[in-house]
């Protein structure tokens, strides 16, 4: 199992970007920028007075200046309605889905093959089988289908007799698909968060807290935060009733049902990287209490093989963990797989669906390091100074070449595009930098491209490969456009200066209220400045760790730097530090330590 300290450095830096492989890290200190941020205001300080010192500087830089805001975060409260019939799309929803539990109607749930994409089918399937509804998943093959609605799955829906398309976390990019629905005898309703462009499809409904005219708080919600909402919806307080105003038949779920529900929410929310803000916030901390007693038997077997103590679950361990294994299904071969185990009661079943994913997520691994390596060479090769980089093979796997981006993006700082190319069509997954909207620079290119859509850190698409030249082209020139003469460094961004005097055991505690953290809510990040290097060796397999005994000579610390190992050689006697500060448990023994994110040179500028 890894530990709680590897865990949290493999995390904070996969969300800032700045992964260093091995052999760029003698030049880290010349690669990176470290971002203080500047003190809270008299104001906000007056405003916290209730917290200690430190932690107003936490709360001030995640937003938080009034005491009621700061409270209400720290509780795991939001400060606004939270009521789903503020979706817009959400009682037409609503009504159509009755309507079907009324006439019996067949029912799919039709999904994606990630994790969100995975839970939220398992999520909406699971409640609408509690109202009583004959309602089945249907999780495209990504090597036979690719991504989102495809008019094929929908007529093979429409054949076996289904009347009510439900798609979740995908769908807002598809109004052919939607007008073929209609052509085959199908309603469809739309449930998606990723970003809508030009015409939305034409459907029962659509429900996106993106779409123009939306009304609800809340615009990042992942997809199985949205299909959560329905299910909300769906089990309001008031019983639904047929036309003649009879109350209806439909099934109602006990009250605690909803809550069972949370350990899916939060899988699929922190596995997607939806901010853990706001309300996804309160959601994954909900359900991180949920999978910490959960009765579902997958989620059991899938910690097990894992390494992941149920009892003490956390954000980490579902972004490092469980959520990887659950992903490499849907990469290597179905995904059915993975919703199958989220599902399963049987522990035989279950136990055997959680060992085949961990086999395959260490097949994942070594397929996406060999593939990296392949496409670094390809893209250097074609501009070694590119500002974005790009590289299609029809070797690829597409099921791990975004994976692939993102280490080229982790390595060396630059938007990155990876695909396989197969007959006529290749298609691409991208990853980004803070500074490209890869999403939007993709919007420059629709008369180039077949399909597209994403966030602004990832995406994906699918081109002619007539047009892939020309595509290539433009979107290098929309790069050179927006990140010409900008300083391209991975940047560390630290919560506030802090002397070694100031790391107690009370501070552990105050910054467990931040917690769940992630994207958007990111760790609590310190710097302290020439400290003394008292001892120094490496650690780890390969020696790839750098185990260091620091001093202001009255305090001492350990640190470990993760990664940091071919460091020790020239390493100086007195070090800036950036870090988080963390409790490491070992043999039973709790000392506290700092957890290394970056090391510089004392009075190296940042």
């Amino acid at each position: 199992m890894l530990s709680v300290s590897k865990l949290l450095s493999r995390f904070a830096k996969a969300l800032c970007h700045t992964i260093i492989p091995e052999d760029k890290q003698e030049s880290m200190t010349q690669r990176t920028r470290w971002l203080v941020s500047p003190p809270l205001t008299p104001q906000a300080n007056e405003n916290l007075a209730e917290f200690p010192p430190l932690m107003r500087q936490l709360l001030f830089n995640r937003g938080y200046a009034t005491a009621a805001e700061a409270r209400a975060f720290v509780e795991g409260r939001v400060t606004f309605d939270t009521a789903p019939s503020q979706m817009k799309g959400m009682d037409a929803t609503v009504a159509r889905i009755r309507a079907a539990l009324e006439r019996r109607e067949p029912i799919a749930v039709y999904g994606d093959y990630d994790v969100d994409g995975v839970t939220a089918t398992a999520l909406l399937v699971q409640a609408l089988q509690a109202l009583g509804a004959d309602a089945r998943p249907y999780i495209p093959n990504r090597f036979e289908e690719g991504y989102g609605l495809n008019n094929e799955a929908l007529d093979l829906l429409a054949k076996d007799g289904v009347k009510l398309v439900i798609s979740v976390d995908c769908g807002i990019r598809s109004p052919e698909e939607a007008r073929h629905a209609r052509t085959v005898g199908l309603d469809l309703i739309i449930t998606d968060h990723h970003e809508p462009a030009g015409e939305l499809p034409d459907a029962c409904a659509v429900v996106n807290p993106k779409q123009e005219g939306d009304a609800y708080p809340e615009k990042y919600l992942a997809g199985v935060g949205i299909a959560y909402k329905i299910a909300q919806a769906l089990m309001a307080d008031e019983r639904p009733k047929t036309n003649d105003g009879v109350p209806s038949s439909v099934v109602r779920p006990s009250s605690d049902f909803l809550d069972s529900l949370l350990d899916l929410v939060a899988l699929g929310t922190v596995a997607d990287l939806a901010p853990l803000t706001g309300e996804n916030r309160l959601l994954v901390r909900a359900g991180l209490c949920q999978m910490r007693q959960t009765r579902r038997q997958g989620l059991f077997s899938l910690a097990n093989v894992s390494g992941v103590p149920v009892a003490s679950i956390t954000a980490m361990h579902i972004g490092f963990l469980l959520g990887p294994r659950l992903n490499a299904a849907g990469r290597l071969d179905s995904a059915t797989a993975a919703y199958d185990l989220l599902t399963a009661a049987d522990l035989k079943i279950a136990g055997e669906l959680a060992q085949k994913l961990d086999g395959q997520n260490r097949e994942r691994q070594a397929l996406t390091r060999k593939i990296q390596a392949e496409a670094e060479a390809m893209a250097l090769a074609d501009d070694p100074d590119a500002l974005l980089m790009f590289a299609v093979s029809p070797d690829f796997n597409s099921g791990v070449v975004g994976l692939a981006a993102a280490r080229l993006v982790e390595t060396y700082y630059r938007p990155a595009i990876v695909g396989q190319q197969n007959g006529e069509t290749t298609r691409c997954s991208c990853r980004s930098i803070p500074e490209f909207h890869i999403t939007h620079a993709l919007d420059q290119c629709t008369d180039l491209l077949v399909r597209h859509g994403g966030h602004a850190a990832a995406a994906g698409f699918t081109v002619r490969n007539e047009n892939l030249e020309a595509l290539k082209a433009r979107l290098k020139a929309v790069a050179a456009e927006q990140l010409a003469g900008l300083d391209l460094r991975p940047t560390f961004t630290a919560d506030a200066e802090a002397p070694l005097a100031d790391l107690k055991h009370d501070l552990l505690k105050q910054l467990e209220q931040l917690q769940p953290t992630g994207y958007g809510n990111p760790e609590a990040v310190f710097v302290t400045r020439g400290a003394v290097v008292k001892s120094a060796r490496t650690v780890g397999a390969d020696a790839k760790h750098l185990k260091l005994t620091l001093s202001d000579g009255r305090y001492t610390f350990d640190a470990i730097g993760f990664r940091l190992g071919p460091r020790l050689d020239s390493l100086p006697g007195r070090l800036d530090v950036l870090y988080t500060f963390e409790a490491n448990e070992y043999n039973g023994r709790v000392s506290l330590q700092l957890n290394l994110k970056d090391i510089k040179s004392a009075g190296t500028p940042d």
